[in-house]
């Protein structure tokens, strides 16, 4: 009964527990009242001026108002205090991105990379913002320093599989694909990644194992199923071709999909 009442007790103390500066600043950035997050952050760290956590949420705050230059100014406080940190100057990039200042944005997560030469953070935010950006060729050296850094998660390595799929060479590509699953069995997307590179080969024996695995790993994911068709349909297996297509309906592809993947089929355009 006692050991009962302490645990309720102190299940009541965690409840009343009030929040930490950084949560009640994302609770009120949560309700659009960013100017009582920034006093409320300013105040804080007048008093604890090297939480760092705290000083880059305000970095974000700041530049999701709008004060660029107020973001600016607390990034080079952080590299002030803490000048082998990278994280003030990726900061800053998430910063000038807000403001749709790309290449001021990009030079930010450069700096990051030259300010601790041996960290990965730098050339792989650079890189893996580059390629949301859809600069693939600036993206994939940023990538690969980062790899030789020591990044190794398969979310670097899928993303710079996509980045050379995407500068057509095919080799690496699937290469950083092969590496990204290595790094995670689990990992579909760069299961995907190859499927995707053996089809701009035109490898539909390649092509089939990829989806085949895909299809294992994702069993209800439709668009294994149309990948399957295809890559059957090109090695002239049109019966079991015809069957992929039926579970990819099944499973919820597009009825436009399935009925242009079918009438090929039958015409013998695939």
């Amino acid at each position: 009964m006692r050991k009962t009442a302490l645990a309720v007790l102190l299940i009541g103390v965690a409840a009343c527990a009030r929040p930490t500066p950084i949560e009640r600043a994302q609770q009120l950035v949560r309700l659009h009242r960013e100017p009582e997050a920034t006093a409320l952050l300013r105040g804080h760290l007048g008093a604890h001026p090297d939480d760092v956590p705290a000083r880059r949420l305000l970095v974000r705050v700041l530049a999701f108002a709008g004060d660029l230059e107020g973001a600016k100014r607390e990034a080079e406080e952080i590299a002030r205090r803490r000048p082998d940190d990278p994280t003030a100057w990726i900061e800053m990039g998430h910063a000038y991105e807000l403001a749709h200042r790309f290449d001021e944005a990009l030079a930010a997560y450069d700096t990051a990379a030259s300010t601790a030469p041996a960290s990965p953070l730098g050339p792989r935010e650079g890189g893996m913002r580059a390629a949301r950006w859809g600069e693939a060729e600036v993206a994939a050296p940023r990538l690969e320093e980062a790899i030789r850094r020591g990044a190794s998660d398969a979310e670097t390595f899928h993303v710079l599989g996509l980045v050379r799929l995407n500068l057509r060479e095919y080799d690496a590509a699937k290469a950083a694909y092969e590496r990204g699953l290595a790094a995670d069995p689990k990992s579909s997307e760069n299961v995907l990644g190859l499927a995707t590179v053996a089809v701009a080969r035109g490898d539909a024996q390649e092509a089939l194992a990829a989806y085949d695995t895909l299809a294992r790993m994702k069993p209800r994911h439709a668009a294994a199923q149309l990948g399957r068709a295809w890559a059957l349909a090109k090695l002239g297996r049109r019966a079991d071709a015809e069957r992929a297509l039926d579970r990819a309906a099944e499973l919820g592809a597009a009825p436009a999909n399935v009925a242009k993947m079918r009438a090929g089929l039958r015409a013998g355009d695939l």
